[in-house]
Parts: C-alpha cells; sequence; structure tokens
C-alpha cells in the first residue's frame, strides 16, 4: 500500500520520495521536423569564389545546339535568365542592364529610325528600342531558337516587344545575317552572351568582325554599342579592357561606361563606338529622353549616363594600358561555370 509505512527521512527533512514526485516530467518525444528542401544555384567567379542564389524552382533546364539554358525562379530576384552558366539578366534588375545598353547610342544619334540587335532573344533589349518614337524597324538576329521561345513563354513583360509590328525577328548567326544583309542601320547593338570558351559569341567580340562586316553595316552617325563584360575593380582585365581597345582599333570614337548590377554582384560594363563624337550634355540628353521616348526610365537620366562615363583610377589606367586586340586566334574569356545544386 502506498504510504501505508513512513518513508526515510534524508538529511533536509525532506523524504526520498518527495524528492522524487517533485522532478519534473521529461517532456514526450516529437518526431524530428523535416527541414524543407532548399535548392541552390551556383555560379563560379574564380577557383575560390562562387555567388550563390536561392532558387524557388527551375522553370526550365537543359542544352540547345549552341548552349547550355536555363531559366530560374530566384527567391530574390525572380526569374533569371542563365546561359552557358553564366547570369544573364533577372527579372528584379534587368531593367539597370537594358537601360545602359540601349538608350545611350539611340540617343546620342542624331535620329535613329534602324536598329539591328545581334543577340537578346529575350526580348528587353528590342523592348527597349521600341520605346523610341523615331525607331521605324528592329532587327533581332538571335542565333538560338530554342531561347527565344521559352523567352516568349516565360518573359511576358516582353510580350509586346516580340508582337510589335515594327519588329522582324531572325533566327540566325549575326555575323552571317549583317554579312548577307543589304541594308545599313543607325544604331548596332550587341546584346551577346559574355564571350565563354566554347561558346557561340567570343567570334562577335573580335577586330575582324568589327572591321569588316559590323562597320561597314553603319549608316552615317551610326553607333555601335555592346555589353563588355564585369568592370569592376577586380575584374575588368577579364574582358571589358581588351573589349574596348579592339574597338578603338576600329573606331575614332570609343566611349565606356558602367553600372552597378546587383544580380551581376559587380560593375557591369558597355562600351559605344562611332565615327562621331558622343558630346551631348546632361541637359540635352535629358530633353532628348523627354521627346523621344514613351515612358519614365526607371534608371537613366542624362546626369547619371554622363557620370557613368567617368570610370575609377584603376580602371581608366587599364583601359588606357590596355594592349589586347581580339581576335579569332587570341581572345580572353570569361571564366567559370554555373550549376544548380541542392544545398
Amino acid at each position: 500500500m502506498v504510504g501505508a509505512m513512513p518513508p526515510e527521512a534524508n538529511g533536509n527533512g525532506y523524504s526520498a520520495m518527495h524528492l522524487q514526485l517533485q522532478l519534473p516530467a521529461p517532456p514526450p518525444k516529437q518526431a524530428p521536423r523535416a527541414e524543407p528542401e532548399c535548392r541552390w544555384y551556383e555560379e563560379e567567379i574564380d577557383d575560390d569564389l562562387k555567388l550563390c542564389y536561392a532558387l524557388n524552382s527551375v522553370l526550365h533546364g537543359g542544352a540547345s545546339k549552341y548552349q547550355e539554358i536555363a531559366l530560374l525562379d530566384t527567391k530574390h530576384f525572380g526569374k533569371a535568365l542563365i546561359i552557358d552558366g553564366k547570369m544573364q539578366s533577372t527579372e528584379l534588375d534587368e531593367f539597370i542592364y537594358h537601360e545602359s545598353l540601349i538608350h545611350p547610342p539611340l540617343l546620342f544619334h542624331p535620329n535613329p529610325k534602324t536598329v539591328f540587335i545581334m543577340g537578346g532573344g529575350e526580348g528587353s533589349a528590342a523592348r527597349e528600342v521600341l520605346r523610341h518614337k523615331t525607331v521605324d524597324s528592329v532587327v533581332m538576329c538571335d542565333i538560338d531558337q530554342e531561347v527565344v521561345d521559352f523567352c516568349r513563354k516565360y518573359l511576358t513583360v516582353n510580350r509586346e516587344a516580340f508582337d510589335s509590328d515594327k519588329l522582324c525577328l531572325i533566327i540566325n548567326d549575326a555575323r552571317a545575317e549583317l554579312e548577307k544583309s543589304r541594308e545599313r542601320f543607325d544604331v548596332i547593338v550587341g546584346d551577346l552572351a559574355d564571350p565563354v570558351e566554347g561558346g557561340p559569341c567570343y567570334q562577335l567580340y573580335t577586330k575582324s568582325f568589327y572591321e569588316r562586316i559590323l562597320k561597314p553595316k553603319l549608316n552615317d552617325y551610326g553607333i555601335f554599342v555592346t555589353q563588355a563584360g564585369p568592370a569592376g575593380v577586380l575584374t575588368h582585365k577579364e574582358v571589358f579592357s581588351s573589349i574596348y581597345n579592339t574597338l578603338r582599333h576600329v573606331f575614332k570614337y570609343v566611349q565606356a561606361y558602367t553600372a552597378h548590377v546587383p544580380s551581376f554582384a559587380d560593375t557591369w560594363g558597355w562600351v559605344m563606338a562611332s565615327d562621331h563624337p558622343f558630346d551631348l550634355t546632361a541637359q540635352q540628353i535629358n530633353e532628348r529622353i523627354k521627346d523621344r521616348i514613351d515612358g519614365e526610365l526607371a534608371y537613366l537620366s542624362g546626369e547619371s549616363l554622363i557620370s557613368s562615363t567617368t570610370l575609377n583610377k584603376s580602371v581608366h589606367r587599364s583601359l588606357l594600358n590596355e594592349t589586347h586586340v581580339y581576335t579569332e586566334d587570341d581572345a580572353r574569356f570569361i571564366y567559370g561555370h554555373g550549376r544548380a545544386c541542392c544545398a
């Protein structure tokens, strides 16, 4: 019988049974909590450096005839287009890249009516060109039908551009298309993937291409612009300084400019080239923005465009001292490759 015999007291005056009854009961065991799977996209920047982007999902992944392609839904930047393992653009901040690529050459041109885009399969470059009231026709030439098809499907912001009567979409090698074209253009845009070893684009950064094929297809007062890769203090010597120097061997006036693109985690570079000077003031650029462009620009203004041409001392010196010229046999390439993985 419980309590029939008095328990023996301990030195503190409490019985052992009393002590035992005062101990708290252990919490009930719970099944281990299942952690949600977290998927990441990794992009190698150097041997010992990677960028990681958390993913909601992989919308498309595979390889076309020309390159590896992925369309990712990232947690921070929204939809992201990846080609040959390198981030091309993201939904959140692509406006920085595409406004910087398209509007400077069209604003410096006195009256741009015809534009040829090399690459640009996602449609964002064409979208920005078509905002200019002076433009009558845009030719967009991308080598990869698969890239164009899934960008039309998933990047809804550009559907209006793809449906425009002013846009002529051609699936072909831009070099071959320009070479056979009888038309000349006011502005030619290089919205190409970075020069990656084994990729389809590096020959479109060479002196012979610029000199023999591209420049003869420009009208008087014509302007060429190209994206030119990372342009940060630590990264500008990869390809940016070489592209700039190559164009200096072909055109009388060459203007480099930069902007920070958050999803690239670096400063990015573009280069404009022409045989006529880039001599507008910030006020004149703002007046042209107001008169020529439908809607308000989210990033670019006359003041920001002029300031973007002022490079820091390190990058400025490198551009002045660069000696490398892109040729088919002597090209520089962007390092690294990206991959989707589970962490």
